[in-house]
């Protein structure tokens, strides 16, 4: 396929230069001259999407407990390094629209929760982008809420998350309708990359913060790479 997205994305907003899946960091990103922001989306107690990576607020925040258990009134009193709040989706999704940043959305499901996180977060999706010239990809690691975001919202394009690239991938592919398939960069290998573009899929590659190995992928023809060092991989490098 033709990759009409960013080639280098800020990994959760701002990568490793600011408060991991907040505002900040995707106005950070931004700031650098990134076109392009990955960042986890998770479902609330109340069903609100929000962005945190983690199934706990207590890594990330100064408070403790679950998100799947709290209301998002509940979470927004936590702090993130004393300056962030962990936002909603649909802020995220508006500052996106705003400053012109293309999103890689990882929908990012606590246990239990995968199918109705799925297709939260491909609804709202629909409604925050509607009219983009750009339209988000939806990504995951489960299959499940992959699924249910393809069933719910099958106009938005969509990408396969493996940690490994695993031997099915051309089946998983189809079943979900994937336009990319999104791995780590250690379990990629040239010859692979070239059967996933000879069937007709973009790679994105994460999270890539070696300037060597930025090089390799990109001449290997990657059409995407997440990187956490904006300092060193920056959204012009070639």
């Amino acid at each position: 396929m033709t990759w009409p997205y960013p080639r280098i994305v800020a990994h959760r907003g701002g990568g490793k230069l600011a408060p991991e899946n907040t505002l900040g960091a995707i106005r950070h990103g931004a700031s650098m001259g990134f076109e392009g922001v990955e960042f986890d989306v998770m479902l609330a107690g109340d069903a609100t999407p929000v962005l945190i990576h983690d199934e706990t607020v207590d890594r990330t925040t100064d408070g403790r407990g679950a998100v799947a258990q709290m209301t998002y009134a509940e979470l927004s009193k936590f702090s993130i390094e004393k300056k962030e709040k962990i936002p909603t989706f649909e802020s995220a999704a508006r500052l996106c629209r705003e400053l012109g940043v293309w999103a890689n959305v990882e929908i990012k499901p606590a246990l239990g929760y995968e199918r109705r996180t799925g297709e939260a977060v491909a609804l709202a999706a629909r409604a925050h982008w509607r009219g983009a010239a750009l339209l988000p990809v939806l990504s995951s690691f489960s299959t499940v809420s992959l699924a249910a975001a393809a069933a719910a919202a099958p106009e938005l394009p969509r990408g396969l998350l493996a940690g490994r690239v695993p031997k099915h991938w051309r089946q998983l592919m189809r079943d979900f309708g994937c336009v990319a398939l999104h791995c780590n960069h250690r379990s990629l290998t040239q010859r692979l990359a070239q059967e996933i573009h000879a069937a007709g899929y973009a790679v994105l590659c994460w999270t890539v913060n070696d300037r060597r190995a930025a090089k390799k992928l990109l001449g290997w023809g990657v059409e995407c790479l997440v990187t956490d060092r904006l300092d060193r991989i920056g959204p012009d490098f070639r």
